[in-house]
């Protein structure tokens, strides 16, 4: 078995600026002395020399590399589901039923929303590192589209669920339609778009670990530059460290709910 990689190693000479007065935390500097055989052009005779290397070697280095990287793969969910709120709750308005202004405008909503589903978000993140290059706004949009789809729908869906009572009476009281929304609807569906809003970011997290395998930033890029190096102890500590964050994450949405109860 592999054990899982927390330091990290790099040479001095390839660190610009390199301050050996200001070494990070934990960090120190290693010299290793390497037998080198070369051939002297001169004398065409092999000669042995002692080459020395120095290296910074920082105990929890990669460690801290990882959880930047998981950094940004949660900021990449976090601002993928805000495009995905953005996005999904107008085509939620659009396409329930009871707020509707027009029954082609349902069709078309719906009709979005399943388009935005059908296309998965590696087949999306692809395209979108074409047009954007590698990095994380590639990972962003094809995460907030797609989620926007499923947003759209389940939002929709909650709208039209919600109790008609009290539509009723403000639309006898002579209220619009967005009033009607926010008085008589949002409140009774408040809890589960807060509830399928953080499943959504959730979904994220986990998602924006894998299209970064095709460069679209966050820890999966480097989980994909690892395994391709066959550095599997690397390997380990990015997926131990994508569990906890999901495993924290869930704990977190779970008290989240119980509060809001």
């Amino acid at each position: 078995m592999v054990p899982i990689q927390l330091s990290s190693r790099r040479e001095v000479s390839r660190i610009e600026g390199f301050d050996p007065d200001r070494l990070p935390p934990f960090a120190r500097v290693e010299t290793i002395e390497t037998r080198v055989t070369e051939l002297n052009p001169e004398t065409l005779r092999r000669e042995e020399r002692m080459v020395r290397t120095a290296w910074l070697v920082e105990p929890f280095g990669y460690a801290f590399h990882v959880a930047a990287k998981m950094l940004e793969t949660l900021e990449i969910a976090l601002w993928g589901s805000v495009i995905a709120v953005l996005i999904g709750m107008p085509l939620a308005l659009l396409g329930a039923r009871n707020v509707t202004p027009h029954p082609a405008l349902r069709t078309g909503s719906r009709a979005v929303s399943a388009f935005l589903r059908a296309i998965p978000e590696l087949i999306a993140a692809l395209f979108l590192v074409i047009a954007f290059g590698f990095g994380p706004i590639a990972g962003v949009l094809a995460l907030g589209l797609h989620s926007a789809g499923f947003l759209g729908k389940f939002y929709a869906d909650d709208i039209e669920d919600a109790d008609p009572r009290p539509q009723q009476a403000l639309a006898a009281m002579g209220a619009g339609r967005l009033m009607i929304w926010g008085s008589a609807i949002l409140p009774q569906v408040l809890p589960q778009h807060i509830a399928c809003t953080l499943y959504t970011f959730d979904r994220n997290v986990r998602m924006g670990s894998v299209i970064g395998l095709v460069g679209a930033g966050g820890i999966g890029q480097e989980l994909k530059g690892r395994f391709d190096l066959y550095e599997y102890g690397h390997v380990g500590t990015i997926l131990i460290a994508i569990f906890l964050v999901i495993l924290t994450l869930d704990l977190v949405a779970s008290r989240a709910r119980q509060a809001w109860r």
